[in-house]
């Protein structure tokens, strides 16, 4: 225990930490302006002296570690004319431009001047000037302001770890810049702008509009772009976002934000947004009334119903809407019209993988804390780049990598290049070799549990015949083998071939082997929210298979499950394009935009007879639909959403619009229409329905929701003996064959699907396609990055700019899913894996460079 005295206040500490933190910790504030939370101790602004008995300067409290027996004072005379002394010299080269400046009002600088400077300045000579950089489109740097605390280039070095910026000159000529020049040539995260504690590098989204004053109110949620589910500040004024904002200590992200989640929130106030249901008429999409459109929907699906059955009618749920959406259409679904003709687009990677996954381990096996990865000693990383995929979650690998533990990435991972230890191969069939050759050797190596004798017998069938070429996994297993604390984190591409069920089974001999924490990144923010309420065709809300738990359900619920056997998303676009689907409800999804063979799938849908989709844009769907109805955007809806670490967090709106309803409330109206006695009023009503029905969520409220703890299995019952051996080909004999140049759907850091190419902000950044390709294919055709290309499949041809990826070792060529003018499902084509994922093997592709 250290005892020490501040301002005669008696301090206990359990651990050594600095005069600072003791003093914050006995509520006593000293003043800083270079200090930031999370960020290294610099010691440069020197407005954190303090004296202390027995030492004849003034110390600076953020960088002196507090010691048993010290007395310290905050604020004596003689501290305070330090304190003015050093903001007299602060204030030499600083404009006194307050009124103009954005960052008028929640200035730190300004406040502590008030609080301790001069009255007035005694430098006559004139202040240095340094022209306004405009060059970048999101933000805008004023070098005249800035302080030189460096708060931006440790956030950017040592918890972003992106190393984008520097102190450039010398003096009074020293200056924050990139290092690429005017535009910054970085991850466009933003967090420099969140320590930043003068007006230097600031927004210009919304430059010249904000003021802290012009705040109505600020709404704590959830970001609507990815799995990892960060919480952020919604700013409002007048029902609109002027900013969002992290808060430190607030949610598993902590005080940190992506691009995504910082700029790309104005897609909700898109002019493209839907505001009135819309019913086709002669041929037109025509404005309609809200009873007009669902008198209409209701009449239409009661008619198709009686006439073909319920299995002639088909949902697709959203892994971008809430928990609560979703459980309203697989109950509108199953027990008012009766079918089990449900699922999501969970079903092209995540929910097959977690299925296969749970089917060895058990339930709960993904349901691991995010924060708790940076702790680790090893991070293995198989297909996919999480500081693109979850970019917060990349930046605990990152963290990770930092400590001392040991980062081995199988695949593809250019935002992880500065910080792996070991980078392998990752594509189809190699990556099969390569972890096959780790589990032989490692195998040997420790010792095994007996836990389960199955896998054993797996893990000891494995044999790799054929060694990949180049490839040594001897030093990468010695570092395997003394890992106490592993961290194996899986991504779609992966998963997303035909062989993957293999693949798959290799990886859960490795998590065995190590006893390690499996995460599934997720590009969408509520995948695991569609598994949990049920919005697939064979389980029930909670995981519940239905054959397992029909007469539960039907004793909470008052209605028959049933019993037919429903069909999954690919199987509906089939039964679709075979005429045995006859009317599909699409809630928040796009499948004719999303899903590759574009033809296909607009084929089938065409031979629908009734299309209803539910959206906030008049999406490529809903341009075939027969009724439009429009819904409410992330930040305008009451929720919850459930993570990738199976964590359920509270979704707040920042404003709700007059318009349009939420889409839970749509299905219930619809509900209704179609003979629903039960009412519900508010989403609260929903949510607890939800806990009476899914034996995981029993007794689980908004209140304790909010909290920030509910983890799985929540105040329920998971469910136990789900584990059972897998049969999986060819596991005794691995080969890894030549990787072929097919096309690959890529999950670039700057966009997330199809909604973010309504974000004026993110299209400032990106507002094109790029094919990304490796080295050896850029060499092959000699090719530098910016060159413009000619991509060919079957399906089509493109043309745009190249962007070359150091760490793709094969000729796999990458191209994003935003851009209605370039995209990869234009040109791919898709088949269903062993696993039931989505398997896009089949998209052979020819790069040509394109001759000015």
């Amino acid at each position: 225990m250290i005892k020490l005295t501040i301002d005669g206040i008696e301090v206990e500490l359990e651990k050594p930490i600095t005069v600072l933190e003791a003093a914050r910790k006995a509520g006593i504030k000293i003043p800083t302006l270079c200090y930031f939370e999370g960020l290294k101790p610099f010691g440069g602004c020197r407005l954190c002296v303090v004296e202390v008995e027995k030492l004849p300067r003034l110390q600076t409290a953020c960088t002196m570690m507090a010691a048993d027996g010290m007395v310290v004072k905050t604020e004596t005379e003689k501290i305070k004319a330090a304190r003015r002394a050093m903001l007299e010299f602060l204030l030499i080269n600083h404009p006194l431009d307050c009124p103009v400046c954005d960052k008028a009002g929640e200035c730190e600088l300004q406040d502590l001047v008030a609080r301790y400077g001069p009255d007035a300045g005694r430098f006559r000579e004139g202040k240095r000037r340094h022209p306004e950089s405009f060059d970048d489109p999101i933000i805008v740097r004023n070098m005249e302001r800035c302080v030189l605390c460096t708060r931006c280039i440790r956030m950017c070095e040592d918890l972003q770890g992106a190393y984008a910026i520097t102190v450039t000159g010398r003096g009074s000529h020293s200056f924050v810049e990139p290092f690429s020049g005017g535009r910054y040539d970085c991850e466009y995260c933003g967090n420099c702008l969140t320590v930043c504690p003068v007006g230097a590098i600031m927004s210009r989204l919304h430059r010249h509009s904000y003021r802290p004053w012009y705040i109505q109110n600020n709404v704590e949620t959830v970001c609507g772009y990815c799995g990892v589910g960060c919480t952020m500040i919604l700013q409002m004024r007048e029902g609109q976002i002027v900013r969002t904002i992290p808060e430190m200590g607030l949610g598993l992200n902590n005080g940190l934000l992506c691009v995504r989640g910082r700029f790309g929130y104005d897609f909700v106030q898109s002019e493209a947004r839907l505001r009135m249901p819309m019913i086709r008429k002669d041929g037109e999409l025509r404005e309609v009334s809200w009873a007009e459109a669902l008198d209409y929907v209701a009449k239409r699906l009661r008619e198709i119903s009686e006439k073909h059955g319920p299995q002639a009618v088909g949902g697709i749920g959203s892994s971008r809407c809430t928990n609560e959406d979703n459980y309203m259409l697989q109950r509108l679904m199953r027990f008012t019209i009766g079918t089990n003709n449900i699922d999501s687009a969970a079903r092209l990677y995540y929910a097959p993988a977690q299925r296969f996954l749970e089917r060895i381990f058990g339930q709960g096996i993904t349901a691991n804390l995010i924060p708790g990865i940076k702790n680790s000693d090893g991070v293995l990383i198989f297909g996919g780049d999480p500081t693109q995929i979850n970019p917060i979650l990349g930046l605990q690998i990152r963290a990770a990598g930092r400590e001392s533990a040991t980062v081995v990435t199988f695949g593809r991972a250019k935002g992880l290049e500065r910080f792996a230890h070991y980078m392998l191969p990752g594509g189809p069939s190699v990556i099969d070799a390569v972890t096959g050759m780790i589990v032989q050797e490692l195998r040997d190596k420790v010792q095994l549990s007996g836990e389960n004798k199955w896998l054993e017998g797996e893990i000891q069938k494995t044999r790799v015949s054929e060694a990949v070429e180049g490839v040594s996994v001897d030093e990468v297993v010695e570092r395997l083998k003394e890992m106490t604390n592993p961290v194996i984190i899986i991504g779609p591409e992966v998963l997303q071939s035909q062989n993957s069920d293999r693949t798959l089974l290799l990886i859960a001999q490795i998590v065995y082997l190590l006893n390690g924490r499996v995460f599934l990144l997720s590009d969408r923010p509520n995948y695991q929210g569609c598994i949990d309420m049920g919005v697939l065709p064979d389980m029930l809300p909670g995981g519940r298979p239905i054959e397992m738990f029909k007469h539960k359900a039907e004793e909470v619920m008052g209605k028959e499950v049933p019993t037919e056997r429903g069909l999954n998303l690919f199987e509906m676009i089939e039964a679709a394009s075979e005429g045995r689907l006859k009317a599909l409800y699409v809630m928040g999804e796009n499948p004719v935009f999303n899903l590759p063979d574009r033809e296909r799938v607009t084929q089938a849908l065409k031979g629908l007879e009734f299309l209803v989709v539910q959206d906030i844009f008049l999406t490529e769907t809903a341009l075939m639909a027969d009724v439009v109805l429009p819904a409410r955007a992330w930040s305008e809806k009451t929720g919850t959403f459930t993570n990738l670490e199976r964590r359920i967090q509270m979704v707040r709106a920042g404003a709700e619009s007059v318009e349009d309803m939420g889409d839970w409330r749509i299905i219930a109206e619809l509900a209704q229409r179609l003979g629903e006695e039960k009412q519900f009023r508010s989403v609260e009503d929903v949510w607890e329905e939800i806990t009476h029905v899914s034996p995981l969520h029993t007794a689980l409220d908004y209140e304790e929701i909010s909290k920030g703890n509910a983890l799985w299995p929540y105040n329920g019952e998971p469910l136990r003996g789900v584990e059972e051996e897998v049969e999986i080909q060819g596991l005794d004999d691995i080969k890894p064959l030549k990787v072929e140049a097919v096309l690959q759907p890529d999950r670039p850091l700057y966009h997330s699907g199809s909604m973010s190419r309504h974000s004026k902000a993110l299209k400032s950044i990106e507002d094109a396609p790029k094919v990304v390709i490796g080295e050896a294919l850029s060499e092959k055709l000699s090719l530098k990055d910016g060159d413009r290309v000619r991509v060919t499949t079957e399906r089509g041809t493109l043309k745009a700019t190249v962007s070359i990826d150091s760490t793709l070792g094969d000729e796999r060529v990458f191209l994003s899913n935003t851009f209605s003018e370039g995209n990869f499902s234009s040109l791919a084509t898709y088949g269903v894996s062993r696993l039931g994922s989505m398997s896009l093997d089949a998209n052979k592709v020819r790069v040509e460079k394109e001759e000015a």
